[in-house]
């Protein structure tokens, strides 16, 4: 099902509401062949755009709707937002604020200390979208070489203040260049959440493809596509995704660049992720993995178009159950708290309709997003001690990836007589 003409929406350099015109993507961004969105969740803000209550006039709105491409296997937005837009010295997601997140990136880091980087004489890592340094600092308390490439300076800064070295830039083929003239090349190139976020993934590929030494090693890790479809987790579909990777789709848009796959590893973070291990083509044997994760992709039917059409059928009832459910709980006065202003909360607001009736506020721990409100929908984004002043009757957790984190944390919650509301894979109130 297509999602007809998509409208730029949004505001003027004068910051009046002033159209963009249509923009409308028909070609995939990676092979070229003729795309068509599946389904549209409509008009959508810049998910991190959190706002300050006297700008709500002048919010950013596109559509949000995702394409399928039959020849490369590519899930894919048709639209996204300039990257100015998403990433800049207000971007509002900090990776150190999650426990659980740390704990990962530290057993990540390990993982490349003791992998692809035992036995260098001097190896040199650069990381792309390396954020508030969460992952690099375990490498500069080793003692060895890094960078972090990261677009948004304020978290950019954040990372120089701890003595990460880091870089405030778009990743590109001439930012390759310039780093391999300063520093030489690397050893390991990582991208953990961002490779997904980049829509001019081809330059991105060849930038990093003159980066790496001929023995180097490149480490993706993103949100899983199967593992989105199975949970029926559309929270995963928002401005930054543009791209939602399988094994089959990211090996055949590194090819071109003569970077190979080699190995994946599933991991559980952000509700189903792949960590994609690829390699200069020949440099190194094919892991089993790859192939045993092709065959699963091609039982689930990631490269069918009527997967899609199921996936977009499956929303919509997700959709009708969750607000049919917050609307009985509003019509008998239990009051209802979000938990966690997250990325994918934006999705989840504005797509099912959610307003200030259903939820009071949204108690979230990010000091830069506390005092504003949700895009598109207005919540209030309050500081997460206001959550038990009181308790609310109902918590509906959109950042429902680290619930087994939450529930530790609010044990008082639900020994109060509190209970969680979760969406995914299927809404549900459990104490």
């Amino acid at each position: 099902m297509g999602s007809g003409l998509l409208v730029h929406r949004g505001c003027g350099s004068n910051g009046s509401n002033d159209s963009h015109g249509l923009t409308i993507v028909t070609t995939c961004r990676i092979c070229g062949d003729a795309i068509a969105a599946f389904m549209s969740f409509g008009e959508m803000p810049i998910a991190n755009g959190f706002l300050d209550p006297g700008s709500v006039g002048n919010e950013y709105f596109f559509e949000l709707a995702p394409a399928f491409c039959a020849h490369c296997g590519m899930v894919q937005l048709v639209e996204q937002p300039a990257p100015e837009r998403m990433f800049h010295d207000n971007y509002a997601f900090h990776s150190g604020t999650s426990q659980t997140m740390r704990r990962h990136f530290a057993t990540f880091a390990r993982s490349v200390i003791d992998g692809p980087l035992r036995g260098r004489t001097d190896p040199f890592v650069v990381e792309l979208g390396s954020n508030d340094g969460i992952m690099l600092r375990h490498f500069k308390a080793r003692g060895i070489r890094h960078l972090g490439v990261e677009p948004s300076d304020n978290v950019a800064a954040l990372a120089r203040g701890l003595g990460i070295d880091t870089i405030g830039a778009f990743f590109n083929r001439a930012l390759a260049d310039r780093i391999v003239a300063e520093r030489g090349r690397a050893d390991v190139v990582l991208a953990a959440n961002v490779m997904c976020h980049i829509a001019d993934l081809p330059e991105a590929a060849a930038g990093i493809a003159r980066l790496l030494k001929s023995d180097g090693v490149l480490i993706v890790e993103d949100p899983y596509l199967g593992a989105t479809i199975d949970k029926t987790s559309y929270d995963q579909i928002y401005d930054e995704h543009v791209f939602l990777f399988s094994v089959t789709s990211i090996a055949k848009a590194f090819a071109p660049h003569g970077l190979a796959l080699a190995d994946v590893q599933e991991q559980p973070t952000h509700g189903g992720s792949m960590r994609y291990v690829l390699v200069p083509a020949g440099s190194r044997p094919v892991a089993p993995s790859v192939e045993s994760w092709r065959a699963r992709e091609a039982v689930q039917g990631l490269g069918r178009p009527d997967t899609y059409e199921r996936f977009r059928q499956n929303c919509e009832r997700s959709r009708a159950a969750l607000m049919q459910l917050l609307d009985d709980l509003h019509a008998r006065g239990q009051r209802v708290v979000g938990y966690g202003a997250t990325s994918k909360s934006t999705t989840v607001t504005n797509y099912c309709g959610i307003t200030p009736k259903h939820i009071a506020f949204i108690a979230d721990t990010t000091p830069i997003k506390q005092g504003k409100l949700s895009p598109g929908a207005h919540i209030p984004v309050r500081p997460a001690e206001e959550f038990s002043r009181p308790y609310p009757d109902c918590a509906l957790l959109f950042a429902w990836n680290h619930e087994t984190e939450i529930r530790a944390k609010e044990r008082a919650f639900t020994a109060a007589g509190g209970r969680f509301i979760t969406y995914v894979p299927e809404v549900r109130v459990a104490s």
